[in-house]
């Protein structure tokens, strides 16, 4: 039988369940230090300020999404995480997954590339290629990229140390492929 509300439902349904199982701890608290109720209903919003809190789609604090109309204007983007061998051959997997329907993508980088060193160095000797596609040059860059319209597709470049050199040679390319770059549709902004 249902419950008809939130005390019914403690009473005849959590407590007996609490009473044969028992619960971790006491209590429970979220990161900021906040005890967590075991559940809440609309009961529990009594005190709370929608506009405060919650906000509307496309403003902040963006708990509702980043886009005002949800997903009526446009769907959510989709991206696999992937970079291969070289850069011709992560070019054809990512046209391939554009022409599949995919709508961004999501650049995996060899450890040569992540931590700086081009593919000939003495210290990349046996990691190019293998978990991720090696960058050491614009020409690889526009590789990587060509046939990509970057004012049309998103891009996330998982980089940490070379993040700035990376971002630098995929302006490079939008701008050769005459894309301005205050247009490039970058990961955090869909």
């Amino acid at each position: 039988m249902s419950s008809e509300n939130k005390d019914e439902w403690s009473e005849n349904t959590l407590g007996p369940a609490k009473k044969r199982f028992g619960e971790r701890k006491e209590t429970f608290e979220s990161d900021s230090g906040l005890e967590i109720d075991t559940t809440y209903d609309p009961g529990d919003l009594v005190e709370f300020d929608y506009e405060e809190r919650v906000g509307y789609p496309g403003e902040y604090p963006y708990t509702r999404g980043v886009q005002p109309n949800m997903y009526r204007g446009r769907l959510w983007t989709m991206r696999q995480y992937s970079g291969y061998a070289s850069p011709e051959e992560s070019n054809r997997r990512y046209r391939y997954l554009l022409d599949e329907g995919q709508t961004g993508l999501s650049v995996a980088f060899d450890l040569p590339t992540q931590t700086g060193y081009d593919s000939d160095h003495p210290l990349a000797t046996g990691e190019v290629g293998r978990a991720g596609v090696p960058i050491s040059s614009l020409l690889d860059m526009e590789t990587l990229f060509d046939g990509i319209p970057l004012d049309k597709v998103s891009t996330s470049m998982t980089i940490n140390s070379t993040a700035s050199i990376l971002l630098a040679l995929y302006i490079a390319v939008a701008k050769k492929q005459g894309v301005d770059p205050k247009t490039l549709a970058l990961a955090d902004e869909h």
